[in-house]
């Protein structure tokens, strides 16, 4: 998959003061973009102004900072903790895109220069709490990101001889090669989103097709890496049982044999913000629709998602359907 370089960068003031930060603004020049400064990554009055019906004009810009909380917070799922990392935000326009709900339709990518700063938080966090799993891709993703930035490569690089703690981070693109001789140290699990093709590609818009992703699975593992798979977000659209079975055959027949046999499956079903389908309705008026008001209802205040007994009912599916086809696979949990 081919990366869109932006027509449109903006630099907040100060970016130009990290190593980092000017290699970047060099970068994008190169490419062609026009930058533009700005006081603040947060707050880009002409980016506010613009209706929802811009947010896939909006997502081919990105945004160099300087990100400002390092806070990290615990975590009681694959990690003990979440990091604040290199960027938040995505170029994808998945149209469930959960980073709406906080971003609204400013969920451009924001790519932070301070990474530095953020790698000596994150060695110090280790030693205080050793062996310990730091989750660094929550608010991005970074496998996209490096393709612009090459902060992936230079995190893990830099975090190879830390044996204390391990890195893990999610992503649905399939640009593995850039890791794949890198001194890893043993020490990163990435896990790899998975959905139907039918869904990436009516759903999961500019993000890897399915052969891609599961190809990058392998080629991580014979790198070296630990790999997991999450199947997420699960979207239970009409024939949803055909698309998802579909799904797990592909994964038995192209997954390795290796992988197979020591899989943790990470099971995650669709919420549906309700300013994500306000943006949707607006910026995709043609898009499948998401929202179904026969199996979902408000599990929040801004965010819909399946009722309890939809959810029993196809979790009884895929537990039958993985144990069929991927017996070896264990489930880490399914929510």
């Amino acid at each position: 998959m081919q990366i869109e370089w932006p027509q449109t960068v903006y630099v907040e003031i100060g970016c130009e003061k990290y190593a980092f930060g000017r290699e970047m603004i060099e970068r994008f020049e190169g490419k062609g973009a026009k930058l533009i400064e700005v006081g603040d990554h947060n707050n880009i009055p002409e980016m506010r102004a613009q209706p929802n019906a811009a947010f896939p004009k909006m997502k081919r810009a990105v945004v160099l900072g300087i990100r400002k909380s390092l806070v990290h917070r615990k975590n009681n799922k694959t990690s003990d903790f979440l990091v604040p990392y290199t960027s938040s935000g995505c170029t994808a326009m998945c149209l469930y895109c959960y980073l709406v709900c906080t971003y609204f339709k400013c969920a451009y990518l924001r790519i932070f220069v301070n990474r530095r700063l953020m790698m000596e938080k994150l060695k110090r966090a280790v030693q205080k709490h050793p062996g310990s799993v730091f989750e660094i891709g929550s608010n991005s993703d970074l496998v996209l990101e490096n393709a612009y930035t090459g902060s992936l490569e230079w995190t893990i690089r830099e975090f190879a001889d830390v044996r204390e703690a391990r890195l893990t981070l999610p992503t649905k693109f399939g640009m593995a090669a850039p890791l794949l001789g890198l001194p890893h140290g043993g020490n990163v699990t990435i896990r790899m989103s998975l959905n139907p093709e039918e869904i990436i590609r009516r759903v999961e818009l500019k993000t890897s097709p399915l052969d891609e992703r599961i190809s990058a699975v392998n080629k991580l593992y014979l790198a070296g890496y630990d790999v997991g798979i999450l199947i997420a977000p699960i979207i239970l659209l009409d024939g949803y049982q055909t698309m998802y079975e579909r799904l797990l055959q592909t994964m038995a027949e192209k997954l390795l044999p290796q992988i197979k046999e020591h899989l943790l499956l990470e099971l995650i079903y669709m919420t549906y913000g309700t300013v994500t389908k306000q943006i949707n309705s607006e910026a995709f008026p043609n898009a499948e629709q998401l929202y179904d008001e026969r199996i979902m209802a408000h599990c929040g205040r801004s965010r819909y998602g399946y009722t309890q007994g939809v959810k029993v009912e196809a979790s009884r599916f895929f537990t039958a359907m993985i144990s069929r086809y991927l017996p070896e696979a264990r489930i880490a949990y399914i929510v």
